[in-house]
C-alpha cells in the first residue's frame, strides 16, 4: 500500500505539496476507492429507481455507500500525520460496506428474488471486469463496463451486481488493512517518524556546531607575546565580547596575555 500513497498530489487535483515526513493522498489510484465510487453511484441510482424515496432504507443505503467511499479518501489524507487514524477510517469504510451488503441481501430476500451464487455465470462475468481494469490510472473507474448490469431494468440484476462489487471492495479493503498493519509494525507510526526526524536534525545541528568550533583550532596557535608559551583558544564569559573566541596564554593565571582570534602564526 505504501507505493500507492503518493505524495505528489493529495488526490483533490491540487498542486504538488512540499515534502512531508510521511506521504499522503493518492487515493484516487486505489482500486478500492474506484470500486466504492461505482458502488456509491450505483446505490444512489438503485434507490431512486426501485425504492420509495420516503423509506428510511434509502437514506441508510446511500449513507453506507457514501461512507465506504469517503472514509477511504479521508484515511489516505490522514496517513501523513496518523497511521492509526488511517487504519481506523479504512476499517470504518469496510464496516459501512458490510452494512450496505446486508441491505441489498435483504432487498432480494424480502421480495423472493434469487441471489447469485459465487459460481453463477453472471457473478463470474462481473468479477472478470474487475480483473481487466488497470488500477494504476489516476481518477478513473470502469463504471461503463458494469452498465449492462447496473442499468438493467430488473432490480434483482442490479442488486446482485452491486453485491458482487461490494464483495470485491471488501476483499480489496481487507488487503489494504493488512498492508497498513504491516507498515505500522515494521515502519512505526507518525509519532515515531517525527521523533526520528527530530533526532536526526538535532544530530546534524550538533555536528555542524562542533565543526564550527573546531575550525579555528586548525590554524597554528600563536606564541604568547609576554612569555613565549603557546596560546590556546578561550571563550569570553562577560563583557561586550561575551561568547566570542580569543587566544589566551596557556600559562594563565600566571600569564594573562591575550591576542585576537585572527592573530595566528606568531
Amino acid at each position: 500500500m505504501s507505493d500507492q500513497r503518493a505524495d505528489a498530489r493529495d488526490g483533490s487535483g491540487g498542486s504538488a505539496r512540499s515534502k512531508r515526513i510521511r506521504p499522503s493522498g493518492g487515493y484516487r489510484t486505489l482500486r478500492s476507492f474506484q470500486v466504492t465510487t461505482i458502488i456509491y453511484d450505483a446505490t444512489v441510482s438503485f434507490c431512486t429507481r426501485f425504492l420509495d424515496k420516503r423509506s428510511r432504507t434509502v437514506d441508510q443505503m446511500v449513507q453506507a455507500a457514501r461512507s465506504g467511499r469517503q472514509n477511504i479518501a479521508e484515511g489516505s489524507r490522514a496517513s501523513a500525520t496518523s497511521s492509526q487514524t488511517e487504519l481506523r477510517l479504512v476499517n470504518v469504510a469496510r464496516a459501512s460496506l458490510d452494512e450496505l451488503l446486508l441491505d441489498y441481501e435483504d432487498f432480494l430476500r424480502q421480495r423472493g428474488l434469487q441471489q447469485w451464487g459465487k459460481d453463477d455465470r453472471q457473478a463470474r462475468a462481473v468479477r472478470q471486469v474487475g480483473r481487466r481494469h488497470p488500477s494504476d490510472l489516476p481518477d478513473q473507474s470502469d463504471s461503463a463496463a458494469y452498465a449492462a448490469w447496473l442499468n438493467h431494468v430488473d432490480p434483482a440484476v442490479v442488486a446482485n451486481a452491486s453485491i458482487c462489487l461490494i464483495h470485491q471492495a471488501n476483499y480489496l479493503l481487507d488487503q489494504q488493512i493488512a498492508a497498513l498493519e504491516r507498515d505500522f509494525i515494521h515502519a512505526g507510526g507518525y509519532s515515531e517518524h517525527l521523533a526520528a526526524a527530530r533526532f536526526a536534525e538535532r544530530t546534524r545541528q550538533r555536528q555542524a556546531d562542533q565543526g564550527n568550533r573546531t575550525e579555528p583550532a586548525d590554524a597554528a596557535a600563536p606564541a604568547c607575546p609576554s612569555c613565549g608559551n603557546a596560546m590556546v583558544l578561550r571563550i569570553a564569559r562577560k563583557g561586550t565580547r561575551a561568547g566570542s573566541q580569543f587566544w589566551g596564554c596557556a600559562a594563565y593565571p600566571q600569564c594573562t596575555a591575550t591576542r585576537p582570534l585572527d592573530a595566528a602564526g606568531g
